[in-house]
């Protein structure tokens, strides 16, 4: 742990390693995890303000707020597709190739789990990769959605660093003219295949993911402030099996009091900690 200087999270490590060993360790992972990767995250130091998020009920009924969101998000896209997995990321995969992590359920939606070699990943908010009819149900690459932009606004510029909001999107200058994409089979309204605030998990991927906590015999929360109620369910799952229970989080969450061990600090450092330690 050589890049581990603080004494109490080196001696914080090595105590989580310790009920680690021999177990089967699912991943509950959130925005912290991701911030090494230039996303930031929603809360905690350093995170932007966000006082009017999107939530499914304005998207769905206020055709400007639409718009705004499709601008800043086209203007995002390229530099949060760009973002490369960090050492956290690269841990974990190499920990599931070893067999010591059962699988990652992931909060997060910038598919850096999957491209760092993650195999077993849940993705319960969903994922930018995809975006969605909510009329036919046809389901598009997010690529060729923003060919589709571009030929619809061949006046957009699309910076090509700009500094991302957690959603992967930006403040847009303006709005004015742009056209939003609709759906190419059926001119429905497109929606990207993400969990809006307001907007339940769906089922059949909670399912997903409480059954591969069912058969995981530890786990990790790492980078989630576990505000989100479908991550504290699942914790309370680990808690009542009593099951050991990391957290790895910059600030204190909602499930400090049921942990084994809780660790203050960065997800790409200690995560590579553990790995040294149980594999």
């Amino acid at each position: 742990m050589t890049t581990i200087a603080d004494e109490e999270i080196r001696r914080r490590i090595e105590q989580a390693a310790g009920l680690l060993r021999g177990t089967r360790i699912a991943l509950l992972t959130g925005a912290g995890v991701s911030t090494d990767s230039g996303i930031p995250a929603y809360r905690g130091e350093g995170a932007p303000p966000r006082s009017n998020p999107m939530t499914i009920q304005t998207y769905l009924g206020d055709e400007a707020a639409r718009r705004r969101y499709w601008v800043g998000g086209h203007l995002g896209w390229r530099s949060f597709a760009r973002a490369e997995p960090n050492r956290g990321h690269s841990a974990l995969a190499e920990m599931e190739a070893s067999g010591v992590v059962s699988g990652v359920i992931t909060q997060n939606v910038d598919g850096l789990h999957l491209r760092a070699g993650s195999s077993h990943v849940i993705e319960v908010h969903g994922t930018m990769r995809r975006v969605l009819c909510l009329h036919c149900g046809q389901v598009f690459d997010r690529r060729d959605v923003a060919v589709q932009i571009e030929e619809l606004n061949p006046w957009i510029t699309v910076p090509e660093n700009v500094k991302l909001n957690p959603d992967g999107d930006v403040l847009p200058e303006t709005v004015d003219g742009f056209v939003i994409p609709r759906c190419t089979v059926c001119e429905g309204m497109l929606k990207p295949d993400v969990v809006f605030f307001g907007e339940y998990v769906p089922l059949d991927r909670f399912r997903a993911a409480e059954s591969l906590l069912r058969s995981s015999t530890a786990l990790i929360v790492a980078g989630s402030s576990l505000v989100v109620n479908s991550g504290v369910r699942l914790v309370e799952r680990a808690r009542r099996r009593g099951i050991p229970l990391i957290i790895v989080n910059h600030e204190p969450t909602r499930a400090d009091a049921w942990a084994h061990v809780t660790i203050a600090a960065g997800t790409s450092d200690v995560l590579p900690a553990l790995q040294e330690l149980l594999t």
